[in-house]
């Protein structure tokens, strides 16, 4: 199976309604989110197609810390060596990626919203119930960003967590919005750009504020941590969310 590139030097891994991203030039490669464990296979499958070495990929960039953005990320980091990145105010929950409290409980909310249900299904089937949470990251900030494939400017965007970042790549006219923005809610089992449900973010009202900034970055094309990419542009994005609202 071809690992798809969804936009120049961008190639989405996805499995069980959970999105990472593999970025690359000449000079190597940049991982974006650790998905579940489960995708450790397609990751190497990736590397294989694209005659990549593990020592080729300078970083793993984690935009939050919640289980399903953590999934192999202990694993890259001791098998293959590379330095995990996350924002000092998700450093915490990457090494414990369960602890979290949500604005409404995460185990009930789902059975109010029966479409979710196969979805969270999937996930768990896929390895969401047994993640390794990794206390060995270092802080992501915009001094990081020159030493990472893409150069991507690291923007916070609280909300979901604390620490939530998205990297733009303006060279590229591309946002990875990690869970800042998705287009499936795995919590409701809706489409359509929106943040994700109370459920599983901790401030919605700061997360509905941090779409500002999404906007602000003009991107072309956004790529999510759940859901299929958007191409219709960060602006248009973030009108649906915020019309949609939180739930």
């Amino acid at each position: 199976m071809i690992i798809p590139s969804v936009a120049d030097g961008v190639h989405l891994i996805t499995h069980a309604n959970v999105n990472c991203y593999v970025i690359e030039d000449s000079h190597g490669v940049t991982l974006v989110d650790a998905g579940l464990p489960t995708m450790w296979s397609m990751l190497t499958q990736l590397q294989e197609e694209r005659n990549r070495r593990p020592q080729d990929i300078k970083a793993l960039v984690l935009t939050h810390g919640h289980f399903d953005h953590v999934g192999f990320a202990l694993r890259a980091h001791r098998q293959w060596g590379i330095p995990v990145l996350v924002h000092q105010g998700d450093a915490r929950l990457a090494a414990h990626p369960y602890r979290y409290k949500p604005q409404r409980n995460r185990f009930l909310y789902p059975f109010t919203h029966p479409k979710s249900l196969p979805r969270l299904g999937s996930m768990a089937v896929a390895g969401a119930l047994a993640v390794k949470g990794i206390s060995d990251t270092r802080p992501l900030g915009t001094g990081v960003a020159d030493a990472l494939t893409g150069r991507p400017a690291v923007v916070h965007t609280p909300g979901h967590t604390d620490g939530h970042c998205v990297l733009h790549l303006p060279d590229r006219g591309v946002l990875l919005t990690g869970d800042a923005l998705v287009t499936l809610d795995p919590y409701t089992g809706e489409a359509g750009p929106q943040i994700v449900a109370s459920a599983a973010t901790k401030d919605t009202k700061q997360a509905l504020a941090s779409l500002e900034a999404i906007a602000a970055t003009g991107a072309t094309t956004l790529l999510p941590g759940h859901g299929e990419p958007w191409k219709q542009g960060a602006e248009a994005a973030v009108r649906q969310a915020l019309k949609i609202g939180a739930h």
